[in-house]
């Protein structure tokens, strides 16, 4: 009788499992086994796991996913994993496939323990693929120093053991609008790959007003492709050509002046596959970003070349900037942080690396090189050159620092806004003014330069003061270095998206400038993320 009993709530257990995942059914002969099996066999198998095998051990091992009531958490698991491709995830990640079967074949508690195990992994593998993202950014590329958060494991294991896992999985999700329109895009790119993309490519490398001929035609079907243009029969490139064309531009960063150079042509002959991977990668940087993007904050998105303030999802203030070079160690970090003071007629405290890899040399072949810099000591005072024998010293233990006081030709300009960082970047003045004409600005050492510094200004001191202009004038006009606090630190968030949401939910791209999205794809392909049946 005893032994009826074990059989009928063991495949009494099977049947609810069966239920809850569909499409199979219990193994018959399923072996008996003592009551303590389950707790032996799930604390082995999560034993290689600090945080899940602590929390079962609180918890008294129990199953929240393998027990005859856990139908309704086993069913919304496995409805979310089945969203993994619309996420930009690999479906083999979390295998789902390979759990339902594992459900199948199960014939003693010590499977169940395994398999009870095996289903709370999965479950946090993808609770923080989608909370902070699935790579590790800072080991594939040093420059993203971004911190990301974690969710705790133990908190994320009470939440799922809650009443309600449809809606604890839901808000896994991240819920920025970015989020959600990148993954819009990402199913109409896929969507369109399927149908056969945006048609031939542009045979030309230049095309502008007055022109005909096959090359214009091809250009035109492919903007109306891509929906820049609507449905036209002309061959000329006519108004509404340019018009289409300088859409184009604007959504890709170019300069709008309707005239489809080489660099457009390039741009629109990029295959949607490759923009497919840009969104995907835009998509895993989201993971990363928890950040709050309802509130007033500075944006700086490296690849668009531009310095934004957005307000309450609006954009108030918009404005040029240079970043820094596409050598190892200049390309401007992307991390978030608060944005404390700005300084008026700053100084300019040469950093070390460029101290001693630049200047070192020119000051040991001649001691009056570079004479706007002052030499420092380590107690903050000026040394006479003359009091120093640069030759003595190496780019290891060169004593001294060197500044550059405020004046017209500082290289920081007249203002810089500060966060304080340990990775000595911020947003300033520049007097290289004709670099923002280019349309690559990449240039600096690492810090952000700022085409239009007063106006930054203004509008950063509009929030504390009825007269911004008036008291940043009266602070450049003494000539004095002048700190001026913020009233309410401001955000800042320094990014890289070569894929982002613009006006009316548009995809807007931007060219990889650092390769850094290369790197990124490279690394999710290689964690078994793909482009469905179409390989780009």
């Amino acid at each position: 009788m005893v032994g009826s009993l074990r059989r009928a709530t063991m495949v009494g257990w099977l049947m609810g499992v069966a239920v809850g995942i569909g499409g199979f059914s219990p193994s018959p002969g399923l072996a008996e086994t003592t009551p303590s099996a389950f707790a032996q066999s799930l604390a082995t198998a999560a034993s290689v796991d600090e945080a899940l095998a602590g929390w079962y051990r609180d918890t008294g091992y129990a199953p929240i996913w393998t027990g005859a009531d856990d139908t309704a958490r086993r069913t919304a698991l496995f409805a979310a994993l089945a969203t993994a491709h619309d996420h930009g995830l690999p479906d083999a990640r979390y295998d789902a496939a390979g759990l339902k079967a594992g459900f199948a074949a199960a014939r003693t508690e010590g499977d169940r323990g395994r398999l009870e195990v095996a289903m709370s992994e999965t479950y946090l593998r993808w609770a923080h693929d989608l909370t902070s993202g699935m790579l590790q950014p800072k080991k594939i590329d040093p420059s993203i120093v971004r911190e990301i958060a974690v969710e705790d494991s133990g908190l994320l294991m009470r939440r799922i053991a809650g009443d309600d896992p449809v809606a604890v999985l839901q808000r896994l999700v991240p819920r920025s609008e970015a989020y959600v329109q990148l993954m819009k895009a990402k199913i109409g790119l896929e969507l369109l790959i399927g149908a056969g993309g945006w048609g031939p490519e542009v045979p030309a490398s230049s095309l502008g007003p007055g022109d005909s001929g096959d090359a214009v035609v091809a250009l035109r079907d492919r903007l109306i492709a891509m929906g820049y243009m609507g449905r036209s029969a002309t061959g000329a490139y006519d108004k509404g050509l340019q018009t289409a064309v300088q859409a184009f531009q604007l959504a890709h960063g170019l300069p709008a002046d309707g005239v489809a150079g080489p660099a457009t042509i390039d741009e629109i002959n990029t295959p949607p596959q490759e923009r497919l991977k840009s969104v995907i990668v835009a998509m895993e940087r989201e993971r990363w970003m928890d950040i709050d993007r309802t509130t007033r904050h500075v944006w700086v998105n490296q690849p668009d070349f531009m310095a934004k303030i957005i307000d309450h999802g609006r954009t108030v203030f918009s404005t040029r900037v240079v970043i820094g070079k596409n050598v190892a160690d200049q390309r401007s970090p992307e991390f978030s942080d608060q944005m404390e003071h700005m300084v008026i007629n700053p100084s300019w405290g040469v950093p070390r690396s460029i101290t001693v890899k630049e200047y070192l040399p020119m000051l040991q072949r001649n001691p009056n090189a570079v004479g706007h810099l002052q030499v420092i000591d380590g107690r903050g005072r000026v040394v006479s050159r003359g009091a120093v024998n640069f030759a003595a010293y190496t780019a290891k233990n060169f004593p001294f620092a060197l500044r550059q006081p405020p004046s017209d030709g500082n290289a920081l300009g007249k203002v810089k806004f500060m966060f304080p960082n340990q990775y000595n970047i911020y947003l300033h003045d520049t007097p290289s003014k004709s670099l923002f004409a280019n349309d690559v600005r990449a240039y600096s050492h690492g810090c952000i330069r700022v085409a239009d510094p007063f106006d930054l200004a203004h509008m950063l001191l509009s929030l504390q003061s009825d007269d911004a202009e008036g008291e940043f004038d009266a602070a450049l006009r003494s000539g004095n270095e002048t700190m001026v606090k913020l009233a309410v630190p401001l955000p800042v968030h320094l990014v890289y998206y070569t894929a982002y949401p613009e006006a009316k939910g548009r995809i807007g791209y931007r060219r990889d400038v650092y390769g850094r999205d290369a790197k990124l794809w490279e690394a999710l392909s290689a964690a078994g993320v793909a482009l469905g049946d179409v390989q780009g």
